[in-house]
């Protein structure tokens, strides 16, 4: 207890970190306060059937990431998702189109032109988004629940829902730049987090129901979820460097020598990012129905639309393990590691430098990349085997997937910063021993 005084005494004397930590409490606030607003037009006592809509299923997903914005019919409804979406699909345009990977190398400048098109793509799809909610509070809500109608509030509602989720990016945006960490990862986690308390009173209260289980059932539950806790932080932190003996057992070749040297390849490369891509694609189906009440879908959509079916999981766990070899095989290139070795004068011993260095490089990153596919699979499907094991939807949700990953990832890299902070003016770290490890070492941001 009293190391952890002394470190908050040392966050509290550094005056840039100190006002970084005030100014990003202070927008989070503001996000918080704004998920709050219900729309002009809409009278918020009569939500009781939205919310009910949004208490499980994909629908109950999308309400986590906005924190609860989503079932209140907030100015912030459709949250930082749409453009999360649009950084997805600029960032799988830069390896397609060649226009734009010639953005990716011309620097600042390239980067200001990258962002600029994703807040404009992101804009096409709230404008889609936004009436599709609002069709959605049609369908739920009580014609008295709607305090204007017509064209006026159609158009108004688009414009202040687009606006809002405009707002939260700046916010985001703001963050990044003058607070600590990554804005728009922070405001993901804190959405997530605001339902945290929800969930957990909600399963506390299942479990001392007759059929419940009792205190029993509730405390096993939280080993469980300790566990797998635990176990997402060594997925996201991955392998910084893998021992070249080890890479060479892997490969098949046992000819090395004795001298210990690593290559810098990790068991996690690719982070959180290919459940995030999946989840964008499996969120399709449902959006595509129109926010239909999942008791209405048939066929594809309501196989889709069932969190704990065969074939939502089956699907969803096969996007993440192909999506994790897609965005690894993206973000680490032999070729450039290979060629980079090569200037630097250092070789792989036992291997030739050039073609065969690639293809060595190639394979190991392809062998190490198959184990932490697996457990970033098993890590998105637990919520649905949690749920058939009775838990809450809602705190079902806490047990893997997005949200999951999404909180033990940016933790640890705000955590790091805030290291970082400590040591370059040094003060002691946050841990004892050792040093935080982030996604990839730094500030990594969500998307």
């Amino acid at each position: 207890m009293r190391g952890l005084i002394d470190t908050i005494k040392n966050i509290w004397k550094i005056e840039d970190l100190r006002q970084r930590i005030l100014f990003t409490l202070g927008i989070l606030l503001i996000y918080r306060l704004g998920s709050f607003i219900v729309l002009p037009g809409i009278d918020p006592g009569q939500l009781d059937a939205l919310q009910q809509q949004t208490s499980g299923g994909v629908l109950g997903l999308l309400n986590m990431f906005s924190g609860g914005a989503f079932a209140r019919a907030s100015i912030f409804s459709l949250g930082i998702m749409p453009y999360i979406s649009a950084s997805i699909v600029v960032q799988l345009l830069g390896i397609a189109v060649p226009y734009f990977q010639r953005l990716q190398r011309e620097g600042e400048s390239g980067r200001r032109k990258i962002n600029q098109i994703t807040r404009y793509l992101t804009v096409a799809i709230l404008i889609v988004q936004a009436p599709g909610y609002l069709k959605n509070l049609q369908v739920q809500l009580p014609e008295t629940a709607f305090v204007l109608k017509g064209s006026f509030f159609w158009i108004s509602s688009v414009i202040i829902l687009t606006a809002g989720s405009m707002f939260i990016m700046w916010l985001g945006e703001r963050i990044t730049d003058r607070g600590i960490g990554n804005g728009i990862s922070l405001i993901i986690m804190i959405g997530i987090i605001a339902r945290l308390p929800y969930a957990l009173f909600a399963e506390f209260i299942s479990r001392l129901e007759e059929t419940g289980g009792g205190l029993v059932a509730f405390l096993v539950e939280m080993v469980i979820l300790f566990f797998v806790f635990v176990g997402t932080i060594l997925l996201v932190q991955g392998t910084r460097k893998i021992p070249v003996q080890y890479a060479k057992r892997i490969v098949g070749n046992k000819q090395y020598g004795g001298v210990r040297q690593y290559i810098p390849l990790k068991v996690n490369s690719a982070g959180v990012m290919p459940i995030i891509f999946a989840q964008a694609l499996m969120f399709v189906p449902i959006t595509i129905a129109g926010f239909a009440e999942s008791d209405a879908l048939t066929g594809f959509a309501a196989a889709f639309s069932n969190l704990t079916g065969f074939w939502y999981n089956f699907t969803f766990a096969v996007m993440v393990i192909l999506f994790t070899y897609f965005y690894t095989a993206i973000t680490i290139n032999p070729s450039q590691m290979a060629e980079d070795m090569k200037k630097n004068g250092g070789f792989i011993p036992g291997v030739k430098p050039g073609r065969k260095t690639v293809e060595f490089l190639d394979r190991i990153m392809s062998r190490i990349t198959f184990p932490g596919s697996l457990f970033l699979a098993l890590i998105a499907i637990l919520p649905s085997f949690a749920m058939m094991a009775g838990v809450n939807n809602q705190w079902a949700q806490f047990y893997g997937g997005t949200s999951l990953l999404i909180l033990v990832g940016v933790v640890l890299d705000t955590l790091q910063q805030i290291e970082s902070h400590l040591l370059m003016r040094h003060y002691d770290g946050l841990m004892k021993s050792g040093r935080i490890k982030g996604r990839s070492g730094g500030g990594a941001s969500v998307i």
